[in-house]
């Protein structure tokens, strides 16, 4: 019978899918753009927003403008990370992205600064994502009830129980979770795209509104003494670019998670790449050039966002627009979660991956109920929520976190590619060196930009972890090589016969019953030279009882012999006889410990197991084996209300 947590399992999840299956378990173009693009396009709700967030306090009315040409540099980026990504997941067809790229191109070891940089990245994203979404459900309160309501002391909770349900219905399995997230995907771009078109006729007739600089709760808006020629100085302008980075994060889903494809896993990747880059260009665009002519300011607690004025301005009021700011509001709120749900996929594939080269460890290679990496999910699930709680869900104070890990991940992508290209003769060489070379300038000049001007507020956590995640997966990298080293060193031939002379069965007597009676059966079954049956005396009154009983059964020949131990220390006498039996080096011991098993909840609650812990004492000697023997006490119980007489087995 299946114990009690497979059957919960069983139903939560569902019934359990065989390995064959997992080339079954694919996306095709349109789903994988769907729950692999999520993250990416998604990030345009709030990547104009950060950039106002720095120019609007210092610029002013000034910073409108400003937005536009730093949109545009973060467009040119985005344009040069396409070209490199197109030609990471032509080459390297399996999950891992930059870490697959920098493994092959530099060496295992230079590769953890890419898996570093990706797994931080996962987990930030995972709450960046849900926190933006549960400020996108805040506004639209805001919005259509005319102000703060009691939905902003939710914030934290809904975040939380967000995270969860992405994690359980990734438990489920790659398919279910495909079909379920692909749709917000499609529901945003369509969202946004009816805001930029309704906005367009609005502003072409003059009837576009504009945003009030000066309202309630915005942040602090600059004044014009302060604003373009006096306060945006290059520092300003690097810290709005910085910001503006977190639009692309994402964009290396695709890449990690390029095992979820089908087949040809590499053309598919690149099609549904381009497609999603340039979604989010158009998104990214869009949202700013729109914020250039609104003014839609942030505010200082993030709602209502920027993004939901604009739908806002776009609709105006009455039940159309009303109508019309929901539709806008529940399908960001739902392609941000959703975009959460990306790491959900790409993190468990990459930790795998790490896991396979032996730098985490082996149990995050293992499929799951679902043929899910559950043990990744699972890791992954718990750190983004311990990360949740620490900020709030402040989507401003996750944003510090946020662009270094990615974008150092796309430096090692470029550098990878640059020196794959750099080693080989093959067509348009030269071309293919300097896009890959410069995407990876650009993009260390990206993470040294945002490391000094956020460090600060928050990128000096991402700067010490960085160094200490190195140090802690070529910690377990040397553990595993240790290990395998002292495990694999094979003697000469003829290393499997024994070395011991003489050979000792140990069988621990707690009681004279049907367990301890199995126990000695298997021990004269072993055939050593010689069988002790053991009873520790810690309870002088039960060993004499013991003792008693034992001379007057007939049903064992093995004398009992009885050890002191008047301090009730049982681990440590047990571990002290057999170090005394062993020392001399031609003897071998094997301790054989019966096990009563009970599989009704009173059983276990009336009865301690020591079983386990004489083993784990006994284990770290040498010339010792331990053997649990277990036996069903239930089994004997049934026999007994039959009318049978129970059985050792």
């Amino acid at each position: 019978m299946d114990r009690l947590a497979y059957r919960v399992k069983r139903r939560l999840l569902g019934k359990p899918l065989t390995t064959e299956r997992v080339s079954q378990e694919k996306l095709d173009n349109r789903t994988a753009l769907g729950v692999l693009a999520s993250d990416c396009i998604s990030s345009s709700a709030y990547g104009s927003e950060e950039m106002l967030r720095v120019l609007v306090p210092v610029a002013g009315a000034a910073a409108f403008s400003l937005l536009m040409p730093v949109t545009g540099a973060i467009l040119l980026v985005l344009l040069l990370l396409t070209l490199c990504y197109s030609d990471v997941v032509m080459i390297y067809t399996r999950a891992g992205g930059s870490y697959v790229v920098a493994r092959e191109n530099f060496g295992p070891t230079i590769a953890q600064i890419a898996a570093v940089a990706l797994l931080v990245d996962y987990i930030v994203t995972v709450a960046v994502q849900v926190s933006a979404g549960t400020n996108a459900i805040i506004s639209l309160a805001h919005l259509v009830g005319g102000g703060p309501t009691a939905m902003d002391h939710l914030q934290l909770p809904i975040s939380a129980g967000v995270i969860l349900f992405l994690a359980y219905e990734n438990l489920r399995g790659v398919r279910e979770a495909g079909r379920l997230f692909a749709l917000p995907a499609y529901l945003f771009m369509a969202a946004v795209g009816l805001v930029l078109a309704v906005s367009a006729v609005r502003g072409l007739t003059g009837g576009l509104p504009r945003a009030d600089l000066h309202a309630a709760g915005v942040i602090p808006v600059g004044t014009p003494g302060n604003g373009w020629l006096y306060g945006a100085s290059l520092f300003i302008v690097l810290r709005a670019f910085a910001n503006g980075g977190s639009s692309l994060t994402g964009l290396e889903a695709i890449s990690n998670g390029i095992s979820a494809f089908r087949e040809p896993q590499g053309r598919n990747a690149r099609r549904t790449l381009i497609t999603m880059s340039c979604v989010l260009g158009i998104l990214v665009l869009g949202v700013s050039t729109l914020a250039h002519f609104t003014h839609a300011v942030p505010y200082r607690d993030g709602t209502p966002t920027v993004i939901a004025q604009e739908a806002h301005f776009a609709f105006g009021g009455g039940v159309l627009g009303t109508a019309g700011l929901v539709f806008v509001q529940l399908a960001t709120a739902l392609v941000l979660y959703t975009g959460a749900n990306t790491p959900f996929t790409g993190f468990p594939f990459l930790a795998s991956f790490v896991a396979e080269d032996r730098f985490l460890p082996r149990q995050l290679t293992r499929r799951g109920h679902r043929l899910a990496f559950s043990n990744g999910i699972i890791a992954l699930t718990v750190v983004a929520m311990a990360l949740l709680l620490v900020t709030r869900a402040s989507v401003d104070k996750l944003v510090a976190l946020y662009a270094i890990g990615v974008f150092t991940a796309f430096t090692m992508a470029g550098a990878g590619l640059t020196a794959y290209h750099f080693r080989r003769r093959e067509r348009h060489r030269r071309l293919k060196i300097g896009v890959n070379a410069l995407a990876a300038v650009v993009s260390a000049a990206v993470v040294l930009i945002f490391a000094v001007t956020k460090f600060t507020e928050g990128a000096w956590l991402v700067v010490v972890v960085f160094p200490l995640g190195v140090w802690a997966l070529t910690r377990i990298n040397r553990e595993y090589r240790r290990e395998a080293a002292a495990l694999t060193t094979i003697q000469a031939p003829g290393a499997d016969r024994p070395h011991a002379r003489r050979h000792l069965v140990f069988v621990l007597v707690e009681t004279l019953d049907l367990a301890t009676i199995k126990a000695l059966r298997y021990a004269h079954a072993v055939r050593p030279d010689e069988i002790r049956a053991i009873h520790f005396a810690i309870d002088e009154a039960h060993a004499r009882r013991l003792a008693a009983s034992w001379e007057e059964t007939a049903a064992t020949s093995v004398p009992l012999e009885l050890v002191e131990c008047p301090d009730r220390r049982l681990r440590h006498a047990m571990v002290e006889l057999a170090g005394r039996t062993t020392e001399d080096g031609a003897t071998s011991l094997t301790v054989l410990v019966p096990r009563r098993l009970y599989t009704n909840a009173l059983g276990k609650l009336l009865h301690r197991g020591t079983a386990e812990e004489m083993a784990k004492a006994l284990e770290h000697l040498p010339s010792v084996a331990v053997t649990i023997l277990p036996f069903d006490v239930s089994r004997a119980l049934h026999s007994l209300e039959e009318g049978r007489d129970p059985q050792p087995d």
